[in-house]
């Protein structure tokens, strides 16, 4: 189980590792996006790090309409656990996020009043 985090104004954050094509490790902050139905989504620009392999280009529907994301093969650690999962890559994403595929099989607890924030 990991422990999140919450934003100003009520966003939920888990720290995650993100491992590149070379074994390096990065923790990084990620925001929890219930609406985003994939495992994790990026900015383009902080891929270039990592080194991760192209999968494939797919349209979504997206808040701001219809987008085109690159799909990469990516390798991230969560609850001392290492996924290798697609990750969608786009252009205007400036927040890390995890989609709710992860609450297919990760329990969410969430209590703003207790200060409760757990994934896994």
């Amino acid at each position: 189980m990991i422990h999140g985090y919450f934003g100003d104004e009520g966003q939920l954050f888990f720290e995650v590792e993100l491992i590149s094509a070379d074994g390096l490790n990065m923790p990084v902050d990620t925001l929890l996006d219930t609406g985003f139905t994939g495992f994790m989504a990026i900015n383009k620009q902080d891929l270039d790090a990592l080194n991760w392999e192209f999968i494939s280009e797919q349209r979504m529907r997206t808040a701001q309409g219809i987008k085109i994301f690159d799909i990469y093969l990516g390798k991230v650690i969560l609850d001392n656990q290492e996924y290798e999962i697609p990750v969608y890559a786009g252009d205007q994403l400036t927040e890390i996020l995890l989609g709710s595929r992860w609450l297919e099989f990760l329990p969410l607890v969430v209590n703003f009043q207790a200060g409760i924030l757990t994934l896994g």
